[in-house]
């Protein structure tokens, strides 16, 4: 075939046709990138919390589905004045009990015994643990974005 006989793509026709693709990679991207600094796994991230001397706080959230949850990640995980907030005392850990994908079954097992150990009623569920999972206190979503959902932080810490 001769190379001047092929007709050139636009660039619209490639942005059409690449648009699924580009936007499923960044839903994706800002669902990690909302959760960017938490440990996902429950052990791991209490080890760490012994290691450095800081208390563990735990969110418990069903991610991809849980309006609440999703809203607390919003105007709370991931600003980055939460993550300047609680840095020097604080360990995140994440427990997603996600609907639309299937955790691996060891996992799925693991965040089970969780909810029960913990007794979870409901997403989100936040509660801060001291590094040998004693549980200290729960937190609710609160209004008012890092700033006040920090403030109840301290005083479940304080209990």
């Amino acid at each position: 075939m001769n190379a001047d006989r092929v007709a050139p793509v636009s660039p619209s026709v490639m942005n059409v046709r690449f648009l699924p693709a580009v936007l499923v990679t960044l839903c994706l991207s800002a669902s990690a990138f909302a959760k960017r600094g938490w440990i996902d796994d429950f052990e791991e991230g209490l080890a760490k919390a012994k290691a450095e001397h800081k208390l563990a706080l735990v969110d418990f959230t069903w991610s991809d589905w849980c309006i609440v949850c999703k809203q607390l990640d919003d105007e709370v995980f991931s600003k980055a004045k939460f993550k300047e907030l609680v840095k020097n005392k604080y360990v995140l850990i994440e427990v997603d009990f996600p609907q639309s994908k299937q955790l691996p079954e060891k996992k799925q097992k693991a965040h089970e015994a969780l909810g029960a150990k913990y007794k979870l009623e409901g997403f989100p569920t936040v509660m801060l643990l001291k590094p040998d999972g004693t549980e200290l206190g729960r937190v609710n979503y609160v209004e008012g974005g890092p700033e006040a959902f920090v403030a109840e932080l301290e005083k479940a810490a304080k209990k």
